[in-house]
């Protein structure tokens, strides 16, 4: 009995949170001069259970994102995943590529040519296609992964040259910032990259996507342009290891 009430508590948590940040969203998106459905909120599902993964889907989250490839796939087939795409948004290894290519709708975390290979490689033994963005490491962090901003470029026109993987957009995560000011300072730095690049009309290059913000930031995150937001504590509550 305890444990049911804990779930329906747990589930009344999750539907109260998603409407605060929907309105969050909202409000951010309007002081941005967008409307909400421009932008999409995604679930980072990264140690949640799938019972809770699928109650945020039946409150209309239609996109979740997980970290770790072994992750996904313990959950895969618990997921309404006909009602909801998965994205994979943390680190990939070289050696995991081919187990979640074809499993996912997009790869957030390409960072390199060598992965770049692996995945374009993979999809041509499948013929598929992989839809991926390119992570900036916009804060230049040795502690994070990510493309450096200033060889953005090279990876992207170098992945160009590859068959069966499409860039679609950019993804980042700032440093900790001391204060507002230089987050934002991060978040226009990498709008203005996806402009740049948006702007250029590169053939087989879709920017539509700009990766950024999350629990912590998110809304920030819209103010400078961000169109997909990656929320996971904030709807889920404290993520148990």
């Amino acid at each position: 009995m305890t444990e049911k009430l804990s779930v329906e508590k747990r589930f009344s948590d999750i539907s109260y949170n998603l409407e605060v940040i929907k309105s969050n969203i909202s409000s951010a998106a309007k002081e941005s001069g967008r409307k909400a459905e421009d932008i999409t909120l995604m679930a980072v599902t990264k140690t949640v259970e799938p019972i809770f993964i699928n109650h945020a889907i039946d409150c209309g989250i239609d996109l979740i994102g997980e970290n770790k490839v072994q992750e996904f796939l313990s959950k895969e087939e618990y997921l309404k995943l006909d009602k909801c795409k998965a994205h994979l948004i943390g680190h990939l290894q070289t050696n995991k590529v081919k187990q979640i290519v074809g499993k996912v709708e997009m790869i957030q975390s390409v960072d390199s040519l060598k992965l770049a290979n692996e995945i374009s490689k993979q999809c041509v033994k499948q013929n598929i296609s992989c839809k991926c963005l390119l992570e900036v490491n916009i804060g230049e962090e040795e502690s994070k992964t990510g493309i450096s901003y200033d060889k953005t470029m090279f990876l992207l026109e170098e992945i160009l040259k590859l068959e069966g993987i499409k860039v679609c957009g950019l993804m980042t995560i700032p440093p900790i910032c001391d204060s507002e000011k230089e987050l934002f300072e991060y978040f226009n730095k990498m709008h203005d990259l996806f402009i740049d690049i948006k702007r250029q009309n590169i053939d087989n290059i879709d920017m539509s996507v700009l990766s950024m913000g999350m629990s912590g930031d998110y809304k920030e995150a819209i103010l400078c342009g961000s169109n997909m937001v990656r929320v996971g504590s904030s709807i889920f509550g404290p993520r148990l290891y």
